[in-house]
């Protein structure tokens, strides 16, 4: 694989895409397949989605639907993981509360050696992703694949999380060990999907560990512009899924950023790289602030 590229005008300039048609349907060709599959985790059957890779997979991502929505609504934010080389899976589920005995299920099958429809076993680089109730599911997958196998855990990637309990902040913390695993989020600005950016708390807390380990402190971005609590789900969401927050469609260039951002991230914690522009202090991340566009996570 080639080494990550620089994130694409949309993220450098902070501004809207000149094509926001092309953005909206994100149509860029897919690098892999995207197969549907039966996945038994204990005594229950699910439906898997695994976005592979055309060729050897870099890493692997777990990312998690919201609580009342599926795959199918995060279809072309997970494509962005494999375009970045990336194995993906992601199971429709039952999303209440971050579902922590499905995240222990898939943990366990993890460990024991989970493979791919194609027979490719998961690579051992493991990031932990998940939208809204799904960033509580996330949590917990990476909390106890910390206590199992801390090796093979190295981030966290969030869109708009949503903390379904105080558990969120333990679940992070284990994650994180001090900032030596990076936990970082898109958020959206304060709404009742978003339990008014109730996650927030975990993620400072997170920062403060890191911080006072001598550790970068990062922990992501807020976008400010009009955002809505589905920005990951963009061109994917429905009517049911925007309408409900009461803060109007996702804009493709809020969509268009969280991707970009969270794929660099992604692919940056699987090959221990970082692409400069996705950071502060970085061209695409300063971008964004000067424009006001987004805040940090702080």
């Amino acid at each position: 694989m080639n080494l990550p590229v620089l994130l694409p005008v949309v993220l450098a300039l902070g501004a809207a895409l000149a094509d926001p048609a092309a953005a909206e349907t994100d149509a860029a060709p897919e690098a892999g397949s995207i197969v549907k599959a039966p996945l038994t985790l204990g005594n229950k059957t699910y439906t898997a989605f695994w976005h592979l890779p055309a060729g050897e997979p870099l890493g692997f991502i777990q990312v998690q639907h919201g609580f009342s929505r599926n795959c199918n609504h995060q279809r072309d934010t997970i494509a962005r993981f494999m375009n970045q080389g990336l194995m993906a899976l992601c199971l429709n589920a039952d999303m209440s509360g971050g579902n922590p005995a499905l995240a222990d299920r898939l943990a366990a099958a993890l460990v024991a050696g989970l493979t791919a429809p194609d027979g490719r076993p998961v690579p051992e680089m493991i990031v932990v992703a998940g939208h809204s109730a799904g960033g509580h599911f996330a949590s917990r997958l990476g909390w106890t694949l910390a206590s199992l196998v801390p090796q093979r855990l190295v981030g966290a990637v969030l869109f708009d999380p949503v903390a379904a309990d105080s558990s969120f902040t333990t679940n992070l913390r284990g994650v994180s060990a001090a900032g030596q695993r990076p936990v970082l989020a898109v958020s959206a600005n304060a709404g009742a999907c978003n339990a008014q950016n109730n996650a927030y708390p975990a993620l400072r807390r997170v920062q403060a560990e890191a911080l006072a380990a001598g550790r970068d402190g990062f922990v992501g971005l807020q976008l400010t512009d009009r955002s809505t609590h589905v920005d990951s789900e963009g061109n994917n969401t429905d009517f049911l899924g925007w309408s409900a927050c009461f803060q109007g469609k996702p804009r493709p260039v809020n969509t268009g950023t969280l991707r970009d951002l969270t794929s660099t991230w992604a692919r940056d914690q699987v090959t221990g790289l970082r692409t400069l522009p996705a950071y502060p202090g970085g061209s695409g991340v300063e971008a964004l602030l000067a424009a006001g566009d987004a805040v940090l996570i702080d």
